[in-house]
């Protein structure tokens, strides 16, 4: 009786005992294949009704595929087509009964709507700081226009990679992601350029988590030190709710010099945001990198949609305060006013290659959706959410600077930097964004160790002198983007145009025009709308050298 309670086709051939019969949550999916029974062919919902007479002679010929090779040759194994999804999976008795396999994977997955935030909570990184200031590059008609054409290209690539693995014939892709599609098209140099170019955005965003790191603490620090020394931020202009830290630099002004206190002399010697700040984050951070597991970072990832939803409060807030300042000048510039179209828009199309980046792991988060049915319309909603938010903060920073006394051009890469370090409502900001980063780029940095280590030493954690190897790279690599090019602009429109050529571009392209090619489906064009989108990656990167 103990076989007629088995999977007819399974890898294991071990008996599972008899306290196995009252639950059939023990079948694994992927590895066991239990014989299927499709609706109209189950008599009723009854597990005591017998099922149709076609449905057991479909279960006889699965038998007879089971018997005439072992498990692990899969040439005369079912076809993977005919294998139902988890959720519709019978086991079929040769008593005569059929009943629905429950628990699993399907236990586990996700409905739509935490799909859709779990997209918009990865895409959500610090690319929303810049956005302001990347408007203002491309001047505001055309960096609208931008945004959201971006959008929609990024969009659109981001399909296709969640549509590669589905294109390969003959072949079980159910646990690929995108670089094993890069390796089954261009063989193991394909994978390897994949793994190169995420790891880029990898290492940009680290970069940028750094730089942000050393400003957000100094910043906090000189609010304390202020509040307790009872020390007002100095007055650059009529409107002292912001400031304009470009002017200030071009009239190379300096608190610090200017300071007759020889204790506030010494604390802005000790407390630079260059100069000291961006060591002192070692101590803190670099004992943190050596675990061999990042689980406990793991359970602050929820502080990124908590940041999130602060910033767009304090947008708003500050909108409601400043009101809105345009005047529209669309070919030229003047002293308070940018124009409309500005030949530097390509910093503002870099900074969205990897503000829309999700490409690299879009697979396995549409995996975990329920209903898979609906993933291109869940991908969809979330990118269109992605591209509201970065719109009502673009947009809205952009309006509300006030324009005069200030130039529009004093909008900063973050634009955080825009407020005194006295503004209460931006000091908790920043002390809950120096909170999330702290706590999040120790599991960047595991995520960087995985696939690094991995590749080279199928391990994630090869030895200690290893991995403290690798991590005084990346956090050298922080230190030194933190001490003398500061600049997180540039350092998100640079590394997202290198991983977005590849990953978003060239890549997602070349695979479609290639799975089309040899189903002899490819046509003008589709050809020509593809390989104008890799030019356009290529141009996006040549744009960050030449704009």
């Amino acid at each position: 009786m103990d076989e007629d309670w088995k999977p007819l086709v399974s890898s294991d051939q071990t008996s599972e005992g008899s306290d196995r019969r009252d639950s059939t949550d023990f079948l694994d999916c992927k590895a066991k294949r239990p014989f299927h029974v499709e609706h109209k062919n189950i008599v009723k919902d009854d597990l005591r009704e017998r099922v149709s007479s076609e449905a057991s002679i479909l279960n006889s010929r699965l038998h007879y595929y089971s018997r005439l090779t072992a498990s692990s040759d899969r040439l005369l194994s079912p076809p993977d087509h005919v294998i139902p999804q988890p959720e519709e999976i019978y086991i079929y008795s040769p008593l005569g009964t059929a009943f629905k396999v429950k628990g699993g994977d399907g236990a586990s997955k996700n409905p739509s709507i935490v799909t859709i935030f779990a997209i918009w909570n990865t895409m959500m990184g610090t690319s929303i700081l810049s956005i302001p200031w990347g408007i203002k590059q491309a001047g505001f008609t055309l960096g609208v226009l931008i945004l959201s054409t971006m959008g929609l290209l990024t969009l659109y690539c981001c399909y296709r990679v969640l549509k590669s693995p589905k294109s390969i014939p003959y072949i079980d892709t159910s646990d690929w992601e995108f670089p094993d599609v890069c390796r089954y098209y261009f063989g193991k140099c394909g994978q390897l350029s994949s793994l190169v170019f995420s790891l880029v955005s990898l290492l940009g965003a680290m970069v940028v988590y750094w730089v942000l790191m050393s400003n957000f603490l100094y910043n906090t620090g000189k609010f304390i030190y202020n509040y307790e020394h009872n020390i007002s931020d100095p007055d650059f202009g009529s409107n002292t709710s912001v400031i304009c830290p470009y002017q200030l630099h071009n009239s190379s002004m300096d608190i610090s010099i200017t300071s007759n206190n020889t204790s506030d002399a010494l604390f802005h010697f000790w407390w630079s945001k260059t100069n000291t700040i961006p060591f002192y984050l070692i101590i803190l951070l670099l004992p943190l990198l050596n675990f061999r597991s990042a689980s406990f970072f793991a359970r602050f990832t929820f502080l990124g949609t908590i940041s999130v939803m602060y910033l767009i409060f304090l947008v708003t807030l500050k909108a409601i305060q400043l009101g809105f300042h345009l005047e529209f000048h669309w070919f030229h510039s003047n002293d308070f006013f940018v124009a409309e179209f500005r030949t530097l828009f390509p910093q503002l199309t870099g900074v969205l290659t990897l503000a829309f980046f999700i490409h690299n792991c879009i697979i396995t988060l549409m995996t975990n959706n329920r209903h898979q049915e609906n993933n291109i319309r869940d991908l969809s909603v979330a990118y269109l959410l992605v591209g509201l938010t970065y719109l009502y903060v673009g947009v809205l920073i952009f309006a509300s600077f006030p324009s005069p006394p200030f130039s529009k051009d004093c909008i900063e890469p973050n634009f955080l930097d825009n407020f005194p370090s006295s503004d209460v409502l931006v000091f908790i900001a920043r002390a809950f964004l120096l909170f999330q980063m702290t706590s999040v780029y120790p599991l960047l940095c595991y995520l960087a160790r995985v696939q690094i280590m991995g590749y080279l030493f199928n391990n994630s954690y090869p030895s200690f002198f290893h991995v403290i190897t690798l991590n005084i790279f990346i956090v050298a690599a922080g230190v030194l983007m933190a001490r003398f090019y500061p600049d997180i602009g540039s350092i998100i429109r640079y590394s997202g145009a290198t991983c977005g050529l590849a990953l978003v571009f060239v890549l997602p392209a070349l695979v479609h025009m290639i799975s089309l090619k040899r189903q002899g489906e490819l046509k003008w064009p589709s050809a020509i709308f593809h390989s104008l989108l890799i030019l356009l990656g290529i141009a996006n990167l040549l744009g960050q050298f030449f704009m």
